[in-house]
């Protein structure tokens, strides 16, 4: 039965989701082989989008995965044998009035109500949904994002005198100015991923910290400031999911990270958790990894431990028996379904 991945056209450093389905499809299980269909046209303003659904119809398959950020393709393709991926819903929360509501029913509502299963990357992101749209809990699956193949145990010496702290991200929910204060008079070097602006420049200088920034980096860049770095901060105060939680742990890197939402959530208790919004207690935490050896040792201990359940072949197979449970159903239902049935898996 043809399975079809949907994918949006990425942007120039936006490549997270592209990069997890390409992990998924590369360990899905015998018989389930899926073939990409990308958007031709960026997801910004009414006519490229119609464009991007006209294409998806095109090339639609038996079974339709939307991997997420088109959500509005759901309304252009058959509804049985479709799954949907969201993966957050922070443009939601900055916007108001008219534009809020638009919003909320064409990345929302109506997409949900064309989707047979609706799948979320966390708990926290499946229960946002849940209060923003009242859909029937049971289409709403949790399949959480995996950590990369090459991501393996990395041992380094913990350098107590001055660390390498990685910070990954410089966006408003990043957190990094107040990483930056609660780094004040710590001996370390601050490595950060992601463009700096101005503002955030003066801050890091401000508070005498010494900081490389990296700016965008490659998937092989990402993974020597992984192999660099002694400790990896993660404060932040909002995620779908949070990746570099488990990339740090997949890599054998203690961990500090927000103690709520999907930070939480995907730390496990391979983490150190810290209220994001307190610079005593973000400080606090850093102070207590440089100066306990056996903390340390217990954070990547349960770090392995945790990032087990979010190796690729794991999460392919999550997908695969959704897949299943779809194909049984157009299987049941013969000649309903819009589109054509294939004999065998492709």
């Amino acid at each position: 039965m043809e399975l079809v991945h949907h994918h949006r056209l990425p942007g120039s450093g936006h490549v997270s989701i592209e990069r997890l389905f390409q992990e998924v499809r590369s360990h899905l299980p015998e018989p389930w082989a899926a073939r990409v269909v990308t958007c031709p046209q960026p997801s910004r303003g009414i006519t490229p989008r119609l464009i991007n659904m006209m294409a998806a119809r095109r090339e639609a398959g038996v079974i339709n995965h939307i991997t997420g950020d088109v959500h509005y393709l759901a309304l252009s393709l058959p509804k049985k044998g479709l799954v949907l991926t969201i993966h957050d819903c922070a443009l939601f929360r900055v916007l108001s009035g008219v534009s809020r509501e638009v919003f909320k029913q064409v990345w929302f509502s109506l997409p949900m109500r064309r989707a047979e299963v609706i799948t979320t990357i966390s708990r926290t992101i499946r229960n946002e949904l849940l209060l923003l749209v009242g859909e029937d809990a049971k289409r709403i699956r949790v399949v959480p994002n995996c950590v990369r193949s090459e991501y393996v145990p990395i041992p380094r010496e913990f350098p107590s005198a001055e660390p390498v702290i990685l910070q990954v991200g410089t966006g408003w929910n990043k957190n990094l100015e107040k990483v930056a204060s609660s780094l004040r008079g710590i001996p370390c070097t601050l490595e950060i991923i992601g463009r700096l602006s101005e503002r955030q420049h003066e801050i890091l200088n401000f508070h005498g910290i010494r900081y490389r920034a990296l700016g965008r980096v490659s998937d092989a860049e990402v993974m020597d400031a992984y192999k660099r770095c002694d400790l990896v901060i993660f404060a932040s105060y909002y995620e779908g999911f949070g990746l570099p939680i488990i990339e740090a742990q997949a890599v054998g890197r203690p961990v500090i990270t927000s103690d709520f939402g999907a930070m939480e959530e995907a730390a496990g208790e391979g983490a150190l958790l810290v209220d994001p919004s307190s610079e005593s207690g973000i400080r606090e935490a850093v102070l207590r990894v440089i100066r306990d050896a056996d903390l340390r040792g217990q954070l990547i201990g349960r770090g392995f431990r945790n990032v087990a359940k979010y190796q690729p072949s794991a999460v392919a197979r999550e997908y695969a028996a959704i897949y299943g449970e779809l194909e049984e159903k157009l299987n049941k239902g013969g000649g309903n379904n819009t589109l054509p049935l294939q004999a065998t898996h492709s």
